[in-house]
């Protein structure tokens, strides 16, 4: 059966590098009359190399060339006669919005570009927590770097950019959360992020504790699913991406922060709302991403399937069936583990006891409770490439 037989949806997966890609491919491959054609910058991808992929194409950056790959898009979306847009990071997925005009006909798992724009701006909904009763670090809102006082500020602090992602002039600006233990500190910021000249940010108070996350789907305002983890390990392994996580129970004080936030907005699509909770248990509202997040996968082990939430609600299939998920269900993303356990090695933070523990913990292994996001036996081409990948990177 080609892509293009009568009964097929043709679903276009972007960014196919990504590990949430390769999740989104493998969910939505399982469905019937379904074909895949995954898509990226680079001449090979994760995604790509997997069984559900039935094309893959080498596209633009969204990053680089943005015009270009929205043309580029244009070509595609009406030779393959794609039904589905499924792009998994924040820039592709604002380019597409953006220009939405200009490309044809297709279904998109977005709200409209405002109500994105409202919600992923932190600035913005900082100062529209507290109206819906949801707590925030103290803040304070700057719309360049010249209304700023370097010499009047308590440390430590975060300095927080309204968005992690700015479109400007055609092009695109990444820009970075910094956590701040001095005036000296304060200044390279300033000095090192030029963005700051021009564009908006917060200054916020340092909340010690931990870092929480609500992940959820929302069906044009209305909350369908909700799910959460807990990070075990990351890389760096002082705060970084996740590489060995835990589903667990949703906490209802979070839940209910985020779906108010979310309901507020009208939300359509998958979120994840960002929570950092104090010593003492306390809750703050840090970000919300809107696009689908890294450990993608171990939510659908756990039986929440967030892309066959997406693809019913956009091709008006029949939707998954919300049960109660799995707790205690491992995933495993096995070479930034190991990448992370070289980073702890090679570190001075750490104890010579610290870092046997560490290795002591690497090793064990639960198999009936823990599987690999890349490596999987029914579908193993993804986790070939990825390692080749990985070696070469030593040999070059």
């Amino acid at each position: 059966m080609s892509l293009n037989d009568t009964g097929n949806t043709v679903v276009l997966v972007l960014d196919a590098n990504q590990r949430s890609a390769l999740a989104v491919t493998r969910s939505i491959g399982l469905l019937e009359n379904t074909r895949i054609i995954t898509a990226d910058a680079m001449g090979n991808a994760l995604a790509a190399n997997s069984r559900f992929s039935h094309l893959y194409l080498q596209c633009p950056s969204a990053k680089k060339n943005p015009d270009i790959f929205v043309n580029w898009l244009s070509e595609v979306i009406v030779k393959y006669s794609i039904n589905l847009l499924l792009p998994v990071t924040e820039i592709t997925s604002q380019l597409i919005l953006i220009c939405k005009d200009k490309i044809p006909n297709v279904e998109l798992p977005f709200a409209s570009y405002q109500q994105v724009m409202n919600i992923a701006n932190k600035a913005k909904i900082t100062k529209l927590a507290p109206e819906l009763n949801i707590p925030v670090p103290g803040s304070k809102f700057y719309s360049c770097a010249e209304e700023l006082d370097v010499n009047n500020q308590k440390f430590p602090c975060v300095l927080k950019p309204s968005l992690s992602h700015i479109f400007e002039n055609n092009r695109w600006i990444s820009t970075q959360v910094r956590i701040l233990q001095s005036t000296r500190d304060l200044k390279e910021a300033l000095d090192n992020d030029k963005y700051l000249a021009t564009h908006e940010f917060m200054i916020q108070e340092f909340i010690p504790g931990h870092g929480a996350g609500i992940f959820c789907f929302y069906d044009k305002g209305e909350p369908k699913v909700f799910f959460a983890h807990r990070r075990i390990r990351e890389k760096p392994p002082w705060g970084g991406v996740s590489v060995l996580s835990e589903s667990i129970a949703i906490d209802e004080s979070l839940k209910n922060y985020a779906q108010s936030l979310l309901s507020n907005a009208k939300w359509h699509g998958v979120a994840m709302v960002e929570f950092r909770v104090d010593t003492a248990g306390k809750p703050y509202l840090m970000e919300v991403n809107t696009r689908f997040w890294g450990s993608l996968q171990l939510a659908i082990d756990s039986g929440v399937n967030f892309p066959h939430w997406v693809y019913s609600s956009q091709m008006k299939t029949a939707a998954p069936i919300a049960e109660e998920y799995r707790k205690g269900v491992r995933l495993r993303w096995l070479l930034g583990d190991i990448d992370g356990l070289f980073i702890y090695l090679k570190s001075e933070r750490y104890t010579l006891v610290d870092k046997i523990t560490r290795c002591m913990q690497f090793l064990m292994i639960r198999p009936l409770r823990t599987k690999h996001e890349i490596n999987r036996f029914l579908d193993i081409k993804p986790a070939l490439f990825e390692f080749k990948v990985y070696i070469r990177q030593f040999i070059q």
